[in-house]
Order: structure tokens, then sequence, then C-alpha cells
């Protein structure tokens, strides 16, 4: 046995087959030594992949190979479920089964799941074995959960990495809602029409324009509520719990002492003039009034702001006259056509707060109170703005939801290049349900939270019958229901190149500020609302996402898009036309650098390549074969 591990631990190293793992990523490890590579392991003590001093290596495989013999001719049990592998067996693809509440979470978590999963292993295992021979060995491919457990001065000599350095203008709420503003310098695309708008809180112009936008939202969210029906009108909302001293959602506080008492008569005057103003800017009415922006009037917006809560979340009636409700269907109707958002906007004005940093729904407060949304920016000011960075974003208030339940999409994608850009498409992608049927009245996580992290805690709660227990469906399942409901086009006509188009943008957007390395490619998961129009809408993009099976659904799906990764950025290299699985090109830049792009014609501008056949190479839209034309002066 020990000849046979030195005989393939020696091919390994001539074929550059030598790979480390660090998390719980089990499936990564046995399709690798499926196709003959040898892990070098990862110290259990220090978490940090170091290289090992060539004289410790042969001390240890002396001491290692004084215990060789019988024991190493048997499969070793795995405390895991089934038996390890011997060196020669091709092993299945198949996730094991979770053990226990597995989710997305801090890479100290995972660490700590590492440290369990490795000492579990059985030191006589073979594998083992050829690890203490590779000690020595620069890996040639590294899969781990964060760059920074990596010793630096090893990681330029590792040839392939599953992760890009410096992504925080992607992966992080405030980082992406920065990258979306500069979508104009590369798409001619509303950037309104498939993410909500986002403010960042620790800068003060952004929040001076939030400040604007909820005053603007609440004026038309009057005019709204002023046409519902009676039967229509809210009830009161749930006051939050006193007793917590951080809540994780913020409600609406009902006021009794002013409930049966009228509002003030321009009340609805001034929402109208508010709205009419608003339209004659985005009409480009406002270029020569002296006060272009709408909310800078003489309204007093504390005073309406107050009475627009009333209305909203206390049910205070508003009568109108015939006139005034034709006023407002015509300034709504107007509306419309300007601002993509409105359709899903709501009535209540509900906000939603993200710690910029944090994963797994941790610090999510939604509040429909502009007061609450400023004390919590005022908190922030003393801090450092790395410390302390928040981002609000306009809560979508009409969602598509299944049996009464709210729900979002995790959608996978890889970069496998930055400069030039080379992003793949995942067709798979599954669901993630909440835990009570959702409700703009009751605002707890359980109803407004998709996390699974989050919905975990409720796991005795059943929104439905009809949905599974593990609250999880795949895109088959999603795509049977928009059957059922007489839009199955909806899934490839609307949702796919909505998705596709979104994530481009956004990547396209970011891509200056990562950290570009060759050889290096990177596994993402978007997640995604879908509106009652079937439109979908980006939320965030998430880093290093889970690979952790929390359903029957994602235990199949995860270990797939793992199979498919390693087709992708290994067996592909070696093979261009072999199978890659569920991935299919999204965009390919070509022209990227000099000379490598022909001649470009007079230019209009580009579609991006987001359609749901198979993607073909495109041409950045800006800054490439920029042509200076003209004709030479003579000196007089």
């Amino acid at each position: 046995r020990l000849r046979k591990a030195r005989l393939h631990v020696e091919k390994a190293i001539k074929e550059k087959k030598i790979f480390a793992v660090q998390g719980p990523y089990p499936i990564i490890r046995h399709l690798l030594r499926a196709r003959g590579w040898v892990e070098r392991k990862l110290p259990r003590k220090s978490r940090q992949l170091k290289q090992q001093p060539g004289d410790q290596k042969k001390q240890q495989l002396e001491k290692r190979a004084g215990r060789g013999g019988d024991k190493q001719r048997k499969a070793v049990p795995n405390p895991r479920g089934g038996a390890q592998p011997s060196l020669d067996t091709t092993e299945p693809l198949q996730h094991p089964l979770p053990r226990g509440k597995r989710n997305e979470g801090e890479a100290e978590d995972e660490d700590k799941k590492e440290d369990k999963e490795q000492c579990s292993e059985h030191s006589d295992d073979i594998h083992d074995l050829m690890s203490f021979l590779v000690q020595d060995q620069v890996p040639n491919f590294l899969w781990t959960i964060r760059l920074g457990n990596i010793d630096q001065e090893l990681l330029p000599r590792i040839e392939m990495v599953n992760r890009f350095p410096r992504l925080n203008a992607l992966c992080t709420k405030e980082g992406l809602c920065q990258s979306l503003q500069n979508l104009p310098w590369f798409e001619q695309v509303d950037l309104n029409t498939f993410f909500p708008r986002c403010y960042r809180l620790g800068l003060m112009g952004e929040q001076e324009a939030f400040i604007e936008d909820f005053r603007l939202t609440a004026a038309r969210s009057l005019l709204k509520l002023a046409l519902q029906k009676v039967g229509d009108r809210p009830g009161r909302t749930e006051q939050p719990s006193k007793s917590a001293k951080v809540p994780v959602m913020s409600h609406p506080m009902a006021s009794t002492a002013r409930l049966r008492s009228p509002p003030y008569p321009q009340l609805l005057e001034e929402a109208l003039e508010v709205c009419e103003q608003h339209l004659g800017a985005l009409e480009h009415q406002d270029i020569d009034r002296d006060t272009p922006s709408p909310c800078r009037t003489c309204i007093a917006w504390d005073r309406f702001l107050r009475e627009y809560y009333r209305v909203a979340h206390e049910g205070t009636r508003l009568t109108l006259s015939k006139e005034q409700r034709e006023q407002c269907q015509d300034v709504l109707r107007r509306l419309e056509e300007q601002l993509p958002q409105l359709g899903i906007e709501g009535k209540l004005n509900i906000w939603i707060l993200k710690p910029s940093a944090k994963s797994r729904g941790r610090g999510i407060v939604c509040t429909t109170r502009l007061e609450e949304v400023l004390e919590l920016a005022q908190s922030c000011t003393g801090s450092s703005p790395r410390v302390c960075e928040w981002v609000v974003q306009k809560y979508v208030e009409r969602p598509l939801t299944i049996f009464d339940t709210k729900f979002d999409i995790r959608q996978w994608f890889v970069v496998t290049d930055w400069r030039p850009l080379t992003v793949w498409f995942y067709r798979n992608c599954y669901l993630r349900f909440c835990s009570r049927p959702f409700s703009l009245y009751h605002l707890e996580p359980a109803r407004h939270l998709c996390n699974v992290a989050i919905q975990k805690r409720y796991k005795a709660l059943q929104p439905d019958p009809r949905l599974p227990p593990d609250k999880i469906w795949s895109n088959t399942q999603f795509q049977a229901h928009l059957a059922q409901l007489g839009r199955a086009d909806a899934w490839q006509q609307v949702i796919v190149p909505g998705m596709k188009a979104a994530i481009l943008n956004a990547v396209r957007c970011a891509r200056d500020h990562v950290g570009s390395r060759k050889g290096s490619f990177e596994l993402f998961g978007a997640d995604f609302l879908i509106g009652k129009d079937f439109q979908p809408w980006l939320l965030e993009i998430n880093s290093c996402p889970t690979m952790s099976p929390s359903s029957v659904v994602t235990r199949r799906l995860c270990a797939n898009v793992q199979r498919d990764t390693l087709r992708l950025v290994l067996d592909r290299k070696d093979n261009p036309t072999c199978s890659i699985g569920a991935f299919e090109l999204l965009y390919r830049e070509v022209g990227w650098g000099l000379g490598t792009a022909p001649p470009l014609a007079p230019r209009t501008p580009i579609t991006p390549c987001v359609s749901p056949q198979a993607a073909v190479d495109s041409c950045l839209s800006v800054g490439l074969q920029l042509e200076v034309t003209g004709c030479s002066l003579k000196n007089p």
C-alpha cells in the first residue's frame, strides 16, 4: 500500500494534481480524489496553509511508514456514514446527509465545522498517508472558504484558486449599491428596472436623497390610499416588542389618541402638489425653476408625515371629491410611465435597513418611519465608516407569492476571468420560502426574510401544507407552478432573461474594483425577488455561497453545481468540448487589450448577451478602439 501510495503521489506531482480544501466541502474533496488528485491536508491546529520543511516531511513519512501494513489494506469506517474508499475507488457524487442545522454563516463558524470534519477522519486512511507525502508541495488547486486563512507568501504560487480578492464592490450591500450607480457608463439601462432603490446612510448626500425619496413615496402612497375602497382600508399594524433591545423588524406604532380625528383638509392637496412637481422634474420641466426639488416646498413635512402615518397604518379615512379622485388617477397614471418601481412600491412606504457586510439576514430592520432610519444613521456617525455602514433600500411591497407565502431565488453564476470578463450562468437554482403567510401589517422575520438561517428559527411553523416542510423548491417545481397559473412562458421569457441581465450589469459595474488574478475563478450566489409581473429584482450577490444541504433539493443541487464547476474550470482546460453540466456562457468579452479586436464600424448601443439561448461573444460598449477623425492643420 505504501508503494502504491508513493507511485500515485509521484504521478500526481508530475501531472500537477495536488490540491487543498479549506472549509466544509466534502463534495469537492471526493470529486478531485476521483480524478486522481492528491490532497495536501491543511493543518488542524493552525488554520493557515503553510509550506512544510522537507526534513519534517521525511520524519512524518518514516513514522507513517512504520505504522503501515495490514491496517492500510482495509477501508476505514467513516464516522459520517459509509466507509472511506480505498485508493482506486471512484466515489459517487452524493452529498453527505445534513447533520443538524448547517447554513451559510461567518467564516469562523465554517472553520469550526471544518475542524470537526477533519478530526473525525481516521488517521489510517490512505489519503492521510498521501497527504504526508505531499506536505512540501505547493498545491496546484485550492478551494477555500476565505483567502485570509491562507499563507500570503504561498498563495501567489498556487496555480488555481476558487476565490478572488477584494470583492467588496460586488458582494457587500454598500459596494453593490455604489457599483450599480455607475451602470450608465456601461449600458443604457435604467438601474431602477431591476434593483430596488438603495442609499448608503454613511454618506450625507445619499442620506439627503433618501429623505427626499421617502417623502415623495409617502405622497404617492397617500394618493393610492385615497383611491382605495372602504373594504380595502388597512387595519392597525402590530406594535413592536419593547423587551428586545434590538428588534429584528420594526413595526409601525398605532396611536389611539388621534385615531378618530380626521386629517387636516389640505393633506391630499399637498400630496397632489408634490406629485405634480415631481412629474415636472421627471419630464425636465424644472430646468428654469428656482426650487428644482419637489420636496423643497412650503409643505411642513413633519406634519405631513405624521398625518400620512395615521392614514397608512392606523386606518384614518380620507374623503375626496370626484374631481380629486380623477386628479389622483391621472397623476398616478403619469407617474407610472416615469417610475419603473411604482408597481412594487405598495402603499405603506416600507423600507428595509441592512448592515453592509453581514450575511444570513443578520441585523436587518424593516421600518415605515423616517425618524427610525435617521436615528440609526445618527448612531453610526461617530464610528469608522468601515465599522458601521448601513444601506436603506425600498422594500418590495408587492412580490409574487406562492400559496400566500413570500419566497426568493438563489441563482448561481461563475466568473472565470475579469480581464477579459467571462461569466457563466447556471441553469438550475432553488427557491427559499418564509415560514408564515405574507402580510405587510405583520413585519416579523418569519413572513419577510427568506434566508435559511432566519427561517430555521421557525422550524415548527408551516405556512401552507402544499409547501415542503424544509421550505425549499427547485426551479423545476417553480416552473410547474407557473404552468398551473397559465404562465409557463414567464420562466424562460421574463424571469431568466431578467436575472441574466441583472447579473451581467452588476459584474460589469464592479469589475474595475475587483482583484483580478489569473487562474482564479469564483462561484457566486445572487438572490432575487420576483414581482407580481414576474420581473426579477436583484437583492444582493454573495461570494462563497453555502454548499451545506438544508433540504432534499439543495442536497442534490449543491452537489451538482460543485461537480459542474470543477468540470468548467478543470476538465474544460484539457478538453474544451467536454460537458460542463448546467452551465452556459452568459458573457465573454472580446477585444480586451491591444490588438485583439477587429476594427469597429460606427457603433450603436450594444445589447448584452442575456438571451435564454447560448451566449455569443460580445464587445464592451465603452472604452475600446475609440477612433479620432479629422484633418491635419498646416503651419501658417
